[in-house]
């Protein structure tokens, strides 16, 4: 089983993970944060990944580091969980609609953070929560999970529904990519040998 659980403890947040790669989609989250609860949902619903995610922050100052410091030790859970990569099929893509909006997430568990996010919101904020922070939240995830991740809103003209295709495009694009490829079986998806 390719599982994790993981703590953070800063002196601006108290974040606790625990996740099964290999899972069913359920999903647990106390966050204080409930869009992002619903945009983490759509994550582990469609990327199949069983995900409890606890955090106490300073949302008495902002949601910056709350968010930030989720993404960070999402991706930690992840690189944990993930093990040596062999059989991996490495690379995954999805393109996810709702209604007017359209998104599309490119992968690679590479070994290597990168993010490339483009993503124009017709607002600055979904209810309370403001959406640059959906950049801060995959910056964390791949800075530590180790991947490139392309992240492209292609059309939109309602904020959530930008959001909300692009978590469910990552989910959909990390389940392909988590798969193990049984040609691939006990071989690391690389000629150079390492990821």
């Amino acid at each position: 089983m390719r599982s994790a659980k993981v703590k953070r403890n800063t002196l601006e947040t108290k974040i606790s993970i625990e996740l099964n790669l290999d899972g069913i989609g359920k999903s647990e989250f106390d966050t204080g944060l409930p869009f992002l609860d619903h945009m983490i949902d759509q994550i582990a619903r469609h990327g199949l990944i069983d995900l409890k995610i606890h955090a106490k922050g300073d949302l008495h100052i902002d949601a910056h580091h709350t968010v930030e410091d989720i993404g960070i030790t999402l991706g930690q859970a992840f690189n944990q969980a993930i093990g040596d990569k062999k059989g991996l099929r490495r690379y995954g893509h999805a393109y996810v609609p709702l209604d007017e909006a359209l998104s599309r997430v490119v992968m690679d568990i590479s070994g290597r953070p990168g993010l490339v996010f483009n993503c124009d919101f017709v607002r600055a904020s979904v209810g309370e929560f403001d959406v640059d922070l959906i950049n801060e939240f995959f910056q964390g995830f791949v800075n530590h999970a180790l991947v490139t991740l392309h992240i492209d809103n292609l059309a939109g003209n309602n904020a959530h529904h930008q959001a909300e295709t692009i978590f469910k495009a990552f989910g959909r694009a990390l389940r392909v990519a988590l798969e193990l490829d049984p040609r691939m079986a006990g071989v690391m998806p690389s000629t150079k040998g390492s990821l």
